[in-house]
């Protein structure tokens, strides 16, 4: 409505200029015509430059007048009829002026007396009535319909805000009844998350019971069990002891009376007895090897945690030629590249990539050499990660979660092991809120990628993640 408004106003305002422009010809016409007129009554050069002046501003008119007509089919019909009798017009005029110049003054004068300019002169004016008529109407109807185009936008407008205070009202309704509900909504989700928080925290508490309950057990029953094996490990060198008392007093009995020996007793202590120790005392040695990694378990699930920058590269390159004398013995490399540096406990990591590095290095495949590769990243959201690669022996699928088991391993067993280091990585690389994870296909190496948080962040209480 708004657009319409504005196309008949400027229609009006193009009506208007066509009329103004059809008036200013015509006062061009007729200041030339007085010039003319006074040219032949005195002769005098002033009137006939004022002639010139006023044709050439005439044509300039009338084609001012044709370009704003331009694509009015009747407009442009008049034009036509319009521009033929200027023409004549002039004709005429100039025809009289140059009979006086030429010194037929009365020739002239009776040429102006016979009518033919005043002729040309009525019928140019009515061609401009008509025109000023026709753009008169046409102005009469564009107003018209301009202050009805008006009238209805403003009845629209009018309409449209009381639509828009409807509106209005019904949203503020709306809001307020949201603003309601979010009210007790967040008022339910608050009572909920405090009796979550409250069981969160209750459960947080059990389970570190339950968890320094079992890390106390493990410590008991590793050292009620060091008693015994103790006493099983002194027994085992006293019966040792024992029999090679025999075994002296066999021999000697051998030089004085053999035949008092039997075959069996010697058997007995020189072979059967000896053998039995050793046994005793692998088993011993075993026993207490499973001992001493559940106490480190149980003192390092105990200590706690003291967050510190650490330099990561450096701390790596000194893990990596700690054991870069057997990769190179098996004429193998052992690579470190750039690696992010992040804040965590660097006794828990040291050991972590230690474990990993050594369990690398200790299954290499000798009939290749060794290619261990420690990389690193920073991840978005805060986060780091570090990849432990070699072209060792491998890991069969089946087994990829076995080997995080405790006293569990996989492959050939030719390797000294109680099968605890993988387990405490796990468990040491959970504390500080990390995760573990391997990629592995038997016979063409393993990967293991470690995820950290940039930060370690710990409990009030100094306790760990």
């Amino acid at each position: 409505m708004i657009q319409r408004t504005a196309t008949l106003n400027e229609q009006v305002d193009s009506s208007w200029l066509v009329r103004r422009a059809g008036r200013t010809l015509l006062i061009s016409l007729q200041q030339a015509e007085s010039a003319q007129r006074g040219f032949l009554l005195t002769g005098q050069a002033s009137f006939l430059v004022d002639y010139q002046t006023a044709e050439r501003m005439a044509f300039t008119r009338l084609d001012e007048l044709e370009d704003r007509i331009a694509g009015d089919t009747v407009g442009e019909a008049a034009i036509e009829g319009l521009e033929a009798s200027i023409r004549a017009k002039f004709t005429e005029m100039n025809a009289t002026l140059d009979a006086s110049r030429a010194g037929r003054v009365g020739q002239a004068i009776t040429r102006v007396r016979s009518g033919r300019g005043k002729a040309l002169m009525d019928d140019i004016r009515r061609d401009i009535d008509a025109i000023d008529e026709l753009q008169g109407q046409r102005v009469t109807n564009y107003t018209n319909a301009s202050a009805q185009s008006a009238s209805t936008t403003l009845a629209v407008n009018a309409i449209a805000g009381l639509l828009i205070l409807l509106l209005a009202g019904v949203v503020a309704m709306l809001v307020r009844r949201y603003f309601h509900d979010m009210t007790e909504a967040r008022a339910v989700i608050d009572r909920t998350n405090a009796g979550l928080e409250q069981r969160v925290r209750d459960r947080t508490a059990a389970l570190t019971r339950a968890n320094e309950e079992v890390q106390r057990f493990a410590y008991i029953v590793s050292h009620d069990l060091r008693s015994p094996l103790v006493n099983v490990m002194g027994f085992t060198s006293e019966l040792e002891a024992a029999g090679q008392t025999i075994d002296r007093q066999i021999s000697r009995l051998e030089t004085v009376a053999p035949d008092l020996i039997e075959t069996d007793a010697v058997t007995a202590v020189r072979e059967e007895l000896p053998e039995a120790i050793g046994f005793i005392r692998a088993s011993t040695a075993k026993m207490d090897g499973l001992i001493n990694a559940i106490l480190k378990l149980s003192r390092e699930g105990r200590r706690n945690l003291v967050p510190e920058t650490l330099g990561m590269t450096t701390l790596v390159q000194g893990i990596a030629d700690s054991v870069r004398h057997q990769v190179d013995a098996t004429e193998g490399q052992i690579v470190v590249e750039p690696l992010p540096d992040f804040e965590s406990d660097r006794l828990s990591i040291e050991q972590i990539l230690g474990n990993l590095i050594d369990n690398a290095v200790k299954y290499l495949d000798p009939s290749r050499p060794g290619q261990i590769v420690i990389s690193g990243e920073a991840l978005a959201g805060g986060w780091v990660r570090f990849s432990v690669a070699d072209n060792g022996r491998g890991i069969a699928l089946r087994d990829h979660e076995r080997i995080f088991e405790l006293f569990r391993r996989a492959g050939r067993q030719d390797t000294p092991g109680e099968g605890l280091g993988l387990a405490f990585v796990r468990n040491s690389v959970r504390r500080l809120g990390g995760s573990i994870e391997i990629e592995s296909e038997l016979g063409k190496g393993s990967t293991f990628h470690l995820k950290f948080p940039t930060r370690l962040i710990l409990e009030k209480t100094g306790d760990t993640l």
